[in-house]
């Protein structure tokens, strides 16, 4: 059964930084896309950064230049480094593993962690 372990979110005050911590187990983790999502209340679940099985980044607008997303296969984890939160960070994170198979995909979703960036 795949199992994920999040951990690393909590409260923090603008300006500040914060390190999400995502390790999988029961996948071939290497294989598998490896993403953060965010879902803020009232609001839908967005893309905050993708890091693809050949080590591609794809970040969208609103986080490029203040988040960083890196993996480390041995361990089986993904890393989300945060700086300068802006109070719009704040929402349940989400860890993703994707894996685009043929003729099935597989996909699956971590429980969340809170960010909550407040002063």
């Amino acid at each position: 059964q795949v199992r994920f372990v999040e951990s690393g979110g909590g409260l923090v005050q603008p300006g500040g930084s914060l390190r999400l911590s995502c390790s999988v187990s029961a996948i071939t983790f290497s294989i598998y896309d490896m993403s953060w999502y965010r879902q803020a209340p009232g609001k839908q679940r967005e893309l905050v950064a993708c890091i693809t099985n050949h080590d591609r980044e794809i970040y969208p607008d609103s986080v490029k230049g203040r988040f960083a997303i890196s993996r480390d296969n041995a361990k089986r984890t993904v890393y989300l480094q945060m700086n300068s939160l802006k109070s719009q960070d704040t929402a349940v994170y989400y860890c993703h593993a994707h894996y685009a198979g043929a003729p099935s995909d597989w996909s699956y979703w971590g429980q969340g962690t809170q960010v909550t960036v407040s002063s």
